[in-house]
């Protein structure tokens, strides 16, 4: 997905990789070894994230991250997963700031590679926030991004922008914005509020409008991108059937650029035949309009 999106649809100027998981085994699962390929056959920046809440197995995986020839990784403490946050993972790291206070001290101590770090405001409320950064700020994070929802929100209801404001003013490290970013507009928007934030993160509204950072998302670009990667996914998931259930991943999100889509989605989630699904995509791309 990212090969092709840096291809087809650029603007992008890091992407972040999906997360490895790191076990007492030490070793990558396949899933995580393909997704983790040596970063000078990688045509674009991209940094590694790590998940874990065992500071050995981050050094560890912190490791492979540099002999692959990666120059960052990212501690992702942000996820928001119920069986990411129920395994202490994830967001569920922010429940003991100071459980998190010692991880992070072992790390930072001992890591091969300078770490960015992605986190929420807390598990329940914003106010949780403040003590959050307090610990964040004992350590030299080369790039702290900021989602401005707790764990228990997920995706819904309203960023707390005023704890973003608190870490303006507070955080010692570099911040990056993520959060709702839907149009070049706001990441623009981010920008004049916050002089200081040179970066924003953007993950779902990018899903949805995948040409957004160059030229908007033109149809003809777009249909390219995704019948390019129907093909690849073909291939690398062992056959059509798995790669219409990924790409339904992607229409989940994308299938709301377009006007009056709601009948045509509704075929497409229930669509397994790839002549079917192929057809009914066409159809969405040559009859409606995006909005």
């Amino acid at each position: 997905y990212l090969r092709l999106h840096h291809k087809c649809l650029p603007g992008v100027d890091r992407y972040y990789m999906p997360f490895i998981s790191p076990t007492i085994h030490r070793q990558l699962t396949h899933k995580e070894d393909r997704e983790l390929p040596l970063a000078d056959s990688v045509p674009f920046v991209a940094i590694p994230q790590i998940l874990t809440k065992v500071p050995e197995d981050f050094l560890w995986a912190a490791q492979i991250c540099k002999d692959r020839g990666y120059e960052e990784v990212n501690l992702n403490i942000g996820c928001p997963s119920g069986t990411v946050v129920s395994k202490g993972k994830g967001s569920g790291m922010l429940r003991d700031v100071e459980n998190l206070d010692r991880f992070l001290d072992e790390i930072f101590h001992s890591s091969p590679l300078p770490i960015s770090v992605k986190t929420r405001l807390g598990i329940e409320k914003p106010e949780e926030f403040p003590a959050i950064l307090e610990v964040l700020n004992r350590y030299p994070i080369r790039e702290l991004t900021i989602h401005p929802r707790v764990r228990k929100q997920f995706y819904d209801g309203s960023v707390h922008m005023e704890l973003f404001d608190y870490a303006v003013a507070n955080s010692r490290n570099p911040l990056c914005y993520n959060g709702d970013i839907q149009t070049v507009a706001q990441a623009e928007s981010i920008g004049r509020t916050y002089p200081s934030v040179e970066s924003v993160m953007i993950g779902r509204g990018l899903i949805a409008d995948p040409g957004m950072l160059s030229t908007g998302t033109d149809v003809t670009a777009l249909k390219g991108f995704m019948d390019e990667l129907m093909a690849v996914y073909t291939v690398e998931f062992g056959g059509s059937r798995n790669a219409i259930f990924r790409l339904k991943e992607n229409w989940g999100f994308l299938h709301n650029r377009f006007e009056g889509c709601d009948k045509l989605w509704k075929r497409l989630r229930k669509s397994t035949d790839p002549v079917e699904f192929k057809a009914i995509t066409d159809e969405i791309f040559h009859t409606l309009p995006l909005k």
